[in-house]
């Protein structure tokens, strides 16, 4: 019986020991989650002690204390709410004491973490008085498993997996515009694959710029709407993008029937309140390298810079209600490219920084947002692809990592919905061919 006994013990503890190193989401939920919990519940109260997270007995009860010559009453633990598993880690709802803010706990939670053995601890106050210590088991980011379920919707992709274990989207009714920096061999084209791999289930039209002849956006063409490839073509087919803009414009001020007799709410001023056989397909246009439309040696490409730096300054600024949204990937994105960029950098909500290789690059994307971005976009290692920081408006930022998506993936998803490719009149002229004929391969000089 003993034997059968220590069988049994030393097949679990190696089965939990398997599961830790080659599946650590099977071992959270299969082990992992039950002994944090017991750690949180039973190492609550000292490890806020020793965090300096409790604060001392209210001035009533020392009274008391000092009157009846009782001893000395501890200090006040925050209040445990509730502890709740989750597929990556847990989620603590803590009760702050009076004279506690929501700071005390971001600042502690490097504390937190080596206090209860976990990988990650992130803090944010849910209400006055209320925080979420939200606790990650493993490292997520390490081998990225988007979940099988997500809460897409109507312009609105998962894009990548946050550190804390969420899923981070990509929505463009909230954030029309967004810049994505990196350097060479970052993951940028990562980046990119996954959200036309997304966006090519949905009723939109997609736009590229791709001035690297192609080589990122061709393969996909046929998913495509309108592609350029060079920075002459990208010029006339941004002037396209505004003279449509335009258009759209007409047709909302035509349907905002402005009256007396009409409710507020039916009055419109985007496409959204149009009625749905007048709405306009939504347009996402894809630049690669941002870098190459606004680079110029000659008069000639100086004018042709101009042209394309102000179609996009417009299209930032006035396209949001139209139904334009912008991506924009570059190495970077500073006041050296020239005059206008910094004008469209202001009108880019969204900010996401891979892997850069000077502070200066990641201040570029975070500089107004948040220091602390600044820092963690300078400290990716070079071994995680795709891994990057997103920064929001209000300062807060996170670390994300895209599920790796392949060209065959994503060329796949593209021919798959291929007969969602709308028609725009406005920019016939660059639709790209369904069938792209083999390049033949220059010949090459070879040293006898």
């Amino acid at each position: 019986m003993r034997w059968l006994l220590l069988a049994a013990v030393t097949l679990v503890v190696g089965s939990a020991l398997l599961l830790k190193w080659r599946r650590p989401a099977w071992y959270w939920m299969t082990f992992g989650a039950a002994g944090a919990m017991l750690k949180v519940r039973f190492r609550y109260a000292s490890v806020m002690d020793a965090c300096d997270l409790t604060v001392a007995a209210s001035r009533f009860r020392l009274t008391l204390a000092r009157w009846f010559n009782w001893d000395v009453p501890r200090q006040r633990v925050p209040r445990l709410l509730w502890i709740r598993p989750t597929r990556t880690g847990l989620r603590l709802r803590v009760r702050m004491r009076p004279g506690q803010d929501a700071f005390d706990y971001s600042a502690a939670v490097d504390r937190l973490r080596h206090a209860f053995g976990v990988h990650q601890v992130t803090s944010r106050e849910i209400k006055p008085g209320t925080v979420e210590i939200a606790m990650t088991g493993y490292d997520v980011l390490k081998r990225v498993q988007m979940p099988a379920r997500t809460d897409g919707g109507e312009l609105r992709i998962p894009v990548a997996l946050c550190e804390d274990g969420s899923v981070h989207y990509r929505d463009y009714r909230q954030v029309p515009h967004s810049i994505t920096l990196g350097a060479v061999g970052s993951g940028k084209s990562v980046t990119q694959r996954r959200v036309i791999r997304e966006l090519a289930a949905q009723n939109v039209a997609l736009v590229g710029i791709d001035c690297k002849n192609g080589v990122e956006l061709a393969p996909l063409a046929r998913r495509f709407s309108a592609l350029a490839d060079n920075a002459d073509d990208a010029a006339d087919l941004l002037e396209a993008l505004v003279a449509r803009m335009e258009t759209i414009y007409q047709v909302i001020r035509q349907q905002q029937r402005i009256s007396a007799d009409i409710p507020d709410a039916e009055i419109t001023a985007d496409i959204w309140g149009l009625p749905e056989h007048l709405r306009p397909v939504p347009v996402v246009l894809t630049i690669d390298e941002i870098a190459e439309l606004a680079l110029f040696t000659t008069a000639a490409e100086k004018k042709r810079r101009e042209r394309s730096v102000v179609a996009l300054v417009r299209l930032a600024q006035l396209g949001r209600a139209a139904g334009i949204f912008l991506d924009i990937y570059g190495q970077r994105f500073g006041s050296e490219l020239g005059d206008g960029i910094t004008m469209l950098r202001a009108q880019l909500t969204g900010r996401m920084s891979h892997r850069v290789n000077d502070e200066s690059s990641a201040k570029m994307a975070f500089g107004d947002i948040s220091p602390h971005a600044v820092f963690a976009a300078t400290q990716i290692r070079n071994d995680r692809p795709g891994m990057a920081v997103v920064g929001y408006s209000n300062g807060e930022w996170t670390r994300i990592r895209s599920a790796y998506t392949s060209m065959r993936e994503a060329v796949s998803a593209c021919n798959k919905h291929a007969d969602l490719t709308p028609d725009l009149p406005e920019l016939a002229r660059f639709r790209p061919l369904a069938d792209l004929a083999p390049v033949e391969a220059p010949a090459v000089a070879t040293a006898a």
